[in-house]
C-alpha cells in the first residue's frame, strides 16, 4: 500500500531542508493562524498547541495526508527569547546569552488528516554559549544578519560558532524540526520510509 501524501505544515526553510533529510516526497502548505500566546499559557503548552494548530489548518486543505507541524520556544531563565528584529535587540540579546544557556522546546505534531489522530511531544534542547566578547558579538551580527532568528542565534550558519556545547537527544531539534521523534511518529502512522 503506497503511503499517503505527506504535507510539512510550514514556510521554513531550514525545516524543509531537514524533512529532506529523509529522502521522502513532500510538499509545503504556509499555515496561516495567530501566534499568540494566550493568557496563563506557560511556553510549552504554547509550542504544543501551536504545533498542533498549524497541522490541522494544513489538514483542512489537504484530505488523506499526514500533515506535520511544529514550533518552537526559546527561554532564558523564565524569558522567551523571541527574534530581534534590530541590531540592536540583538547586541543585547546575545550580550544576555554570553557564557549563560538558553532552552529551546520544540512542539511537534503530526495529523493524519483522513483519521483525524494526532500525536504530539515536546522537544527539549539545551544550548550552551560560550563567553562572548563585543568584538565577537559585532563580528557575528555583521556577517549572519540573523535577525529574524529567536535568540539572533542562525544555528544552521555562522551562529553554531558561538555554542560551547548542546545537550539534547537529537540536535535537528535545534533547528526546530526534531527527526528522531518525527521518525517515531510516522512509523507509527505505517508510514514507509524506505518505500
Amino acid at each position: 500500500m503506497p503511503n499517503p501524501p505527506l504535507v510539512l505544515g510550514s514556510s521554513s526553510p531550514f525545516r524543509k531542508m531537514l524533512l529532506e533529510r529523509l529522502m521522502v516526497p513532500f510538499s509545503t502548505a504556509n499555515p496561516d493562524i495567530d501566534e499568540s500566546p494566550l493568557i496563563g499559557e506557560t511556553p510549552t503548552q504554547l509550542v504544543e498547541r501551536l504545533a498542533i494548530a498549524k497541522a490541522q489548518e494544513v489538514a483542512k486543505i489537504h484530505p488523506n495526508s499526514l500533515i506535520i507541524g511544529s514550533d518552537q520556544v526559546a527561554l532564558h531563565g523564565d524569558e522567551i527569547v523571541g527574534k530581534p528584529h534590530t541590531h540592536e535587540r540583538a547586541v543585547e540579546q546575545l550580550k544576555t546569552a554570553s557564557g549563560k544557556k538558553i532552552e529551546l522546546f520544540t512542539g511537534l505534531s503530526l495529523v493524519n488528516s483522513q483519521t483525524g489522530r494526532v500525536q504530539s511531544e515536546i522537544v527539549p534542547f539545551t544550548v550552551h554559549f560560550k563567553v562572548l566578547s563585543d568584538e565577537v558579538i559585532e563580528a557575528y551580527l555583521r556577517k549572519e544578519q540573523p535577525y529574524n532568528c529567536a535568540g539572533s542565534v542562525r544555528s544552521e550558519g555562522l551562529g553554531v560558532a558561538l555554542f560551547e556545547r548542546f545537550d539534547g537527544e537529537d540536535p535537528n531539534a535545534l533547528i526546530g524540526l526534531p527527526l528522531i521523534r518525527l521518525v517515531a511518529m510516522l512509523e507509527r502512522e505505517g508510514f514507509d520510509l524506505y518505500a
